[in-house]
């Protein structure tokens, strides 16, 4: 067991609390970035890199048929071991966006292919579930189970919104647990299914969730009805008869009072470590646990706990993920040291033993040095560039780090979206906002004001405007301008284009001539004789 510092590498603002780590064809990637892609890396999925106590991330990118992933915080995460002919695969429920949107999609996520540099490319797809399909929520879990030979999902937990019935301006953003259902779809069809069962009577959410065949375990748990963290085990144990599934739950007596817990795997067989979390919400647990899942059930055991430092020791919150078996990716905040110019410090955690880690580094070594010219996107340059080096001269290279991520190539969220600070009295702030207008969902209502050439966003709150006029602006071709371009708010209406009448004048008639005939002189004194 040891425990290393870690130093970021020009992306300690990505890494954040609820976001998820991944292991897929050997690499490790991170899911669920702080705030909205970016065009450094548009798709939000990056690969982490951890080389020389550092750490850093690269952009990944999606095949061209691949649904659009948003970047999700605290969602339901399953990994899918190889079965059947199909590649390993992660299952990606619910969550939280960046706007504190809660999502109810499910995708399933795959490696695509892999270019002759060794470059990963994604394949998301959306997977539709018809039924009883379970509805937006974060802070759930998923897991597999077999039975009969068949194969089938189960979920369970979470929190969402309270019901649309229910939400006042005041308690808009409230959040409550959904109702104990336990969800049993499969993929093949995406047929869902809801059961209750009456030894789960109360709502948790950031449980653990450990399946061993045709059982689940769900271990401790926060519960908002009580805000409590009972010692909770159960063990739901699911059938896939030929008809319908039969489920069945018991409770267990040894269990963990814990929520927001890390958990990884040691090893092929199901042994696992259980690290961080927290006891209450003023109380970290510092302990580590193994759990073993055999056939006659549920087992734990007391390990030692690293060398904790003085930060993670006085730290109030943390979180991580499993970055690979037996290794864990922990944060702790700076709490506020103006010295520190990250806003975490970074741990690397490792269970395994010294033959092991040596036999992992060495594979973790031939890996980075093959990833290092993963990076490169020009086939042209990487293909006669790389295949003539040796290994041994890639190590110190540079080359390829221009896909390495760098937060200073982004944009200021700050100054851009419905956050901004549109006058000098803007009080606008993600973390305290509330619904002002009956229009507003997630975000604050904003208004454009036509000042100038280009114009600007400004929020309808901030320049004092009433419901009705905020609706009669939205509705029509009328202009506005805020109070730092017109004093007060008003509105003026486009002048539309006068068209006047055209005058019809008659054409002047020019002098007419009399109709000249010419005759001849027999004829002119015959008509002088006749008149």
């Amino acid at each position: 067991m040891s425990l290393q510092p870690l130093t970021p590498v020009n992306c300690a603002g990505l890494l954040q609390p609820g976001c998820s780590l991944l292991q897929l064809d050997g690499e490790v990637l991170l899911f669920g970035q702080k705030g909205w892609p970016k065009r450094s890396c548009p798709t939000g999925v990056f690969g982490v890199r951890f080389k020389k106590s550092e750490i850093k991330l690269r952009a990944i990118s999606f095949s061209n048929d691949s649904c659009y992933l948003p970047p999700l915080r605290c969602p339901a995460v399953c990994r899918l071991d190889p079965y059947d002919g199909l590649p390993e695969s992660y299952l990606i429920h619910g969550g939280r966006t960046p706007n504190n949107e809660i999502a109810s999609s499910l995708y399933l996520l795959t490696v695509d292919s892999r270019g002759c540099n060794r470059k990963l490319t994604l394949k998301c797809k959306e997977k539709e579930l018809v039924g009883d399909v379970p509805g937006a929520r974060y802070g759930h879990t998923m897991s597999m189970v077999q039975s009969r030979g068949k194969t089938a999902c189960v979920l369970f937990g979470g929190r969402s919104y309270m019901p649309v019935g229910e939400r006042t301006t005041e308690s808009w953003n409230s959040v409550v647990d959904c109702p104990p259902q336990v969800f049993l779809f499969d993929l093949e069809f995406g047929c869902s299914s809801a059961h209750t069962l009456p030894e789960l009577s109360d709502g948790q959410s950031f449980h653990l969730a450990l399946s061993r065949e045709d059982s689940v375990y769900f271990i401790g748990g926060h519960s908002l009805s009580s805000d409590s963290r009972p010692p909770r085990l159960y063990r739901l144990r699911v059938e896939l008869l030929q008809g319908s599934p039969l489920l069945s739950c018991e409770t267990l007596d040894t269990s963990l009072s814990i929520s927001s817990a890390i958990i990884t795997r040691t090893g092929p067989a199901h042994r696992y470590v259980i690290l961080g979390g927290y006891q209450s919400d003023s109380q970290k647990r510092m302990e580590c646990s193994a759990v073993v899942l055999d056939v006659k059930g549920i087992h734990f055991e007391t390990l030692d706990i690293p060398k904790w430092t003085p930060d993670i020791t006085h730290s109030r919150t943390w979180f991580g993920g499993s970055s690979g078996e037996g290794r864990i990716l922990l944060a702790v905040p700076t709490e506020g040291r103006p010295s520190q110019p990250d806003t975490h410090y970074f741990y690397h955690v490792s269970f395994q033993t010294d033959d092991e880690g040596q036999d992992e580094e060495g594979l973790q070594a031939c890996s980075q040095e093959s990833t290092d010219y993963d990076n490169s996107t020009p086939l042209e340059d990487s293909e006669e560039l790389y295949f003539g080096r040796e290994p041994h001269e890639l190590e110190d290279s540079s080359d390829g780090e221009e896909d390495t991520y760098k937060e200073d190539d982004e944009e200021d969220e700050s100054q851009t979206g419905y956050w901004i600070k549109c006058c000098l009295g803007c009080q606008m702030d993600p973390n305290t906002w509330e619904p002002y207008y009956s229009t507003e969902l997630h975000r604050p209502a904003m208004i454009f004001c036509s000042r100038g050439e280009e114009g600007h966003w400004v929020h309808a709150q901030c320049m004092e405007l009433s419901e009705t006029l905020l609706v009669k602006l939205s509705q029509g071709s009328k202009k506005y301008f805020c109070l730092d371009h017109g004093g007060l708010p008003y509105q003026e209406m486009t002048p539309p284009r006068q068209t006047l009448p055209l005058k019809r004048t008659p054409m002047k008639v020019k002098d007419r001539k009399t109709l000249m005939i010419k005759m001849s002189p027999s004829k002119k004194r015959f008509f002088k004789r006749l008149f």
